[in-house]
């Protein structure tokens, strides 16, 4: 029997609001009482157990703990008596989240951990009772972080009956077949997904019927409930595989009572144990006993080596919606974890002090922002609104600390330039910018968080027609170009900037984990912006793209017989009562379409054609609210295809849904592949499931799955390849053969009726919302693997961590200074990593310590030379620092990777697939030199002792 709350870390209520329990006409929770009732609850009486899971309002709750109740939680801990379980800062969502910023949740929560109560608080077990829907990856990082196994509560109606019946609601989860064994993990999915036995809900929240075991009392019901109880344990027993059974006793925020609901646990325990003949016996226990009891047993275990995607919880609930749900907060989540990795590694490259408070903060906002009722979009627009200000608070924070921090690599501390400040800019995405906008003549920073050099086109808004850029650090004057910013764009709602041009150019070759520095000066002569040409296409010795006579776009490869068609279109979303399962309404969680095909938009637009040496434009109009900037720039090989969707209008009373569709010519056999959190890619067959026999009511939103980074299409006959990349998590399908749609915006005017309790109805500025978002769309003849998945990768990085833009005005008494100070910025790395190499993690630790991940990017068999083992010296890998010690940890970076010995389980032999190579890594120091081999896909961890 578990003892358990569920805390979810924002969702009808604020995050605040649910720790200190106020609006309880939304919600009665008050996280705050729980654990005050809980701990005086376990002191009470040494038997009970307890488990809790979010870090964030744990540690909320601990800072505001006397020294008398301190010592008691330790006490409980060390005793196991109370168990942390899960550990990371929330309980993440597993479909819209990206590894990188799952990794430094769990990491930030076990740090509080482990420097508060040691070693054993150490979490062990995964512990995801209420995502709708489970990743590989996450599983993956769990086994990576040297956890015993997983427990979790949702999965699809389907595939549940038929674990039911066969006994397979535990498994090993085989979570990566590039690193074999190492990424096996046991799964228990529970029962009554994460509730208490039906009738056996004693909270205060609950109306459920006490113990009565008073003999005198004409409610005496011991007897009864006890047999009642027994006939739920021994139906459950019935699906399981073993004598051991796990009953939750929690739900969500109980507890806020804890005596009310152990007092009665204890009676049920102790009444059911006396039971004369009775085959169950019930203990209070945690998730980590009940694991060791089954691993006790050395049975042999069914194997799974897929996801849990997508979740389906009824015949007509495909919650496949919230793949797509609240766009902007999905990009502001990634653009926050960009801007938080670029603060880390420039606190680190210039030992900058006095700001780890700062940093604390960033990294647990990004931490509540990967809860799965906040990077979804399934709260309430409060909540929102709520977690939108959390991160922006602690990303203007981080400019602060991104402006010191090359203030002092720069040397820009003392003298006359120490009052210099550099500014971020955080509205980019709308083309608004204050200090290029404002000034003729202005600095532009270039920091480049990856470990290898890149090119890439910078845009800077700006009001002037003529502008001329040199490059601080060799005096070179790229090539300029001027382009136009959309009148649709200029019009979003809520947008201040005057600015209606973009300087364009190129900055070459920016080092890794390094800065460039530009001037940006206005020029005299006027009227130089890009004109609207007569050209009715855009073309490289690459692409040809145009506009056909039904609006849609139209790519053709030169040279190879490849053709994508694109175009936007539209799903009604279904509205019903929600009484029963065919009146399920398409909400937050919920993708259910009206109608079985989505619908075309009259074509009403035009578009313009914009040619120069840097850029060539197509601005596609679709719509009123529906347009497009495709961009060819001069020295890459992808598309850019830049959408604007909104408002979406909705006076017609009708919800939509809006795609975008890359229709092109490849032969797929119904087959596609989508990334996992970022990683790993997932072959996905339509209309199909690897392990139940699909019976399928919703084609549409059946055959939706969760694009975090790309969706890849192969036609294996003819050796191409297609590729759309995002910029924030999407949901995706190929729904026809050659086709891939990505779902853009949506707004709904119906609730889904799974608890939000509001329409999924995004305003602003009195307006529906208005969303603007990336594809980069990559294709072609794969002659050569290297090449063609090398360059993948660097447009997936490119993407997800892509250079941050800083500047400031300066005049003209200041800038033959700041501009030979900016002159001598560097790199931090010596040399560039191999090209298959990330430094995934570069952070300040803690006593003068720092974390560094290394990571290698290419799966086994994915190319023939990057897909190999590499060897990396990092000795005298940093240009500003030097490794006197390492140590290697495990994932999470609360364990020495030699002491870490999980439980082993071993898998039924007929269903071993994989690479079985299990060995634990090693670092070679010898003779000033300390080698780390990296194998496919495989991130090490490693605290380093520096000087």
């Amino acid at each position: 029997m578990v003892s358990h709350t569920h805390d979810d870390v924002g969702w009808l209520k604020t995050v605040d609001q649910y720790y200190f329990g106020s609006r309880s006409t939304i919600q009665k929770a008050g996280v705050q009482y729980i654990l005050d009732s809980v701990i005086k609850a376990l002191l009470a009486n040494p038997s009970r157990r307890f488990i809790y899971v979010e870090t964030a309002f744990f540690w909320k709750w601990w800072l505001r703990q006397d020294e008398n109740v301190r010592a008691d939680v330790k006490m409980l801990i060390n005793e196991g008596r109370l168990e942390i379980i899960g550990g990371a800062w929330s309980m993440n969502d597993e479909a819209c989240t990206h590894y990188h910023s799952l990794v430094d949740q769990f990491t930030w929560g076990f740090r509080r951990l482990n420097d508060t109560f040691g070693s054993c608080a150490r979490p062990r077990i995964g512990w995801q009772i209420d995502p709708f829907g489970h990743s590989r990856e996450q599983a993956s990082l769990f086994a990576q972080m040297g956890f015993d196994g997983m427990l979790f509560g949702r999965i699809d109606y389907q595939d549940k009956e038929k674990r039911l019946r066969n006994k397979t609601m535990e498994f090993v989860w085989k979570s990566s077949p590039n690193l074999g064994k190492r990424a096996d993990l046991f799964t228990t999915a529970m029962f009554n997904t994460y509730s208490p036995p039906p009738g056996f809900c004693f909270d205060v929240l609950c109306n459920d019927e006490p113990m009565i075991d008073d003999p005198d009392s004409p409610d005496y019901n011991i007897d009864r409930r006890v047999e009642l109880f027994l006939t739920y344990a021994q139906i459950q027993a019935r699906a399981y595989k073993t004598n051991h059974i796990i009953l939750t006793m929690g739900d969500d925020f109980h507890y806020q009572q804890a005596d009310m609901v152990f007092g009665n646990l204890d009676k049920l325990i102790k009444y059911t144990n006396q039971r004369n003949g009775s085959i169950v016996n019930v203990i209070y226990s945690t998730p980590l006993c009940y694991l060791k009891a089954l691993n006790d047993l050395n049975l042999q275990w069914p194997t799974k080596s897929d996801d849990f995607f997508p979740y389906a919880s009824d015949p007509h609930s495909y919650w496949t919606g919230y793949f797509s749900s609240r766009p902007t907060v999905k990009y502001f989540e990634r653009e926050g974890n960009n801007l938080l990795q670029a603060s880390k590694q420039l606190v680190v490259l210039t030992n900058l002090k006095n700001y780890d408070e700062s940093l604390e903060h960033f990294r647990e906002a990004m931490g509540v922002m990967q809860h799965h009722d906040a990077v979804t979009g399934t709260e309430k627009q409060f909540v929102a609104n709520d977690y939108s200000r959390i991160l922006y608070e602690s990303m203007d924070h981080a400019g602060e600390i991104i402006s010191k921090a090359i203030g002092k690599w720069s040397g820009m501390e003392s003298g006359t330039a120490a009052s210099f400040k550099i500014f971020t800019c955080l509205q980019l995405n709308i083309s608004s910018c204050a200090f290029s906008e404002k000034s003729d003549t202005f600095i532009a920073v270039v920091y480049n968080p990856l470990s290898r050099p890149v090119s890439t086109y910078i845009r800077v808004p700006v009001q002037g027609n003529s502008y001329v850029v040199r490059s601080l650090t060799d005096g070179v004057y790229p090539t300029v170009q001027i382009v136009p910013i959309p009148k649709e764009v200029q019009k979003i709602p809520g947008r201040k900037s005057n600015a209606t041009n973009e300087v364009v150019f190129r900055a070459l070759d920016i080092p890794p984990l390094g800065i460039l520095a530009y001037a940006i000066a206005k020029k005299i002569q006027e009227n130089v912006v890009e004109q609207p040409q007569s050209a009715s296409f855009i073309s490289n010795e690459l692409y040809n793209i145009s506009v056909n006579t039904n609006g849609d776009l139209t790519v053709h490869w030169n040279k190879q017989n490849m053709n994508v068609v694109q175009s936007f279109h539209y799903y009604i979303g279904a509205e019903g009562n929600n009484k029963n399962f065919i009146n399920r309404s398409s909400g937050a969680y919920i993708f259910r379409p009206k109608e079985l095909s989505a619908r075309n938009f009259a074509y009403s637009g035009s578009y313009k054609i914009y040619k120069g040496p840097v850029v060539q434009e197509l601005h596609h109009t679709i719509n009123d609210w529906i347009s497009q900037v495709v961009r060819i720039y001069s020295e890459e090989q992808h598309i850019e295809f830049d959408w604007l969707v909104g408002p979406i209008p909705a006076k017609d009373k009708i919800g939509k849904e809006i795609i975008t569709r890359y229709s092109s010519n490849l032969q797929t056999d119904k087959t596609f592949y989508t990334d996992s959190n970022g990683r790993e890619m997932l072959k996905r067959v339509r209309n199909y499931r690897s392990t139940w026999n699909l019976e399928l009511m919703e084609p549409i939103s059946g055959n939706y799955y969760p694009v975090t980074s790309k969706i890849t299409l192969k036609d294996e006959k003819k050796q191409l390849k297609l590729n759309v990349l995002v910029d924030r998590a999407q949901g995706g399908s190929s729904l026809e053969d050659g086709d891939v749609e990505l779902m853009l915006h949506r707004r709904l005017l119906k609730d889904d009726a799974f608890g939000v309790d509001e329409a999924l109805n995004e305003t602003a500025f009195g307006e529906g919302l208005v969303v603007r978002g990336t594809h980069y769309l990559f294709g072609g003849k794969v002659k050569n693997a290297d090449t063609f998945v090398l360059k993948e990768k660097e447009l997936a990085l490119k993407l997800a961590l892509h250079p941050w833009i800083l500047g400031a005005p300066i005049n003209l008494t200041n800038i033959e200074i700041i501009c030979g100070i900016l002159k001598n910025l560097t790199s931090g790395l010596n040399k560039a990593l191999p090209p298959n190499v990330h430094i995934l993690t570069l952070e300040p630790w803690k006593d003068n310590t720092i974390l560094l991940r290394l990571e290698h990017l290419f799966e086994v068999g994915e190319a023939q030379r990057m897909s190999q083992p590499v060897e990396v010296n990092i000795q005298n890998l940093f240009s500003t620092f030097s490794i006197e010690s390492i140590k290697e940890t495990t994932l999470g970076a609360n364990q020495l990777l030699s002491e870490n010995k999980p439980m082993k389980w071993e898998p039924e032999m007929n269903d071993v697939i994989q690479n079985e190579e299990e060995s634990r890594q090693t670092v070679g120091v010898h003779d000033n030199v300390i080698n780390v081999l990296l194998k496919p896909m495989e991130i090490r961890t490693f605290i380093l002792t520096v000087k």
